[in-house]
């Protein structure tokens, strides 16, 4: 199992973007994306996303860890 990198919230949400993941809103610092299916992801903008966030945002967005990587490429 490879270890998740430490990305961006903006790095995140264009990863999203290649599966369809589109931005709906921003609510104070947070980007609300909408995703095939109707899934509804919320982005902290921070600088740095923590691994355990970043583990929880993939499961929610129905992505393994190593197809979440693949996007990253």
């Amino acid at each position: 199992m490879t270890q998740l990198p430490v990305i961006s919230g903006d790095d995140f949400v264009r990863a999203m973007d290649r599966i369809g993941f589109l931005w709906e809103r921003t609510n104070g610092s947070h980007m609300i994306l909408v995703g095939p299916g109707g899934r509804t992801l919320s982005v902290p903008r921070h600088r740095e996303l923590g691994r355990g966030l970043l583990r929880k945002l993939i499961r929610d967005a129905g992505l393994s860890r190593e197809e979440f990587m693949e996007l990253l490429r």
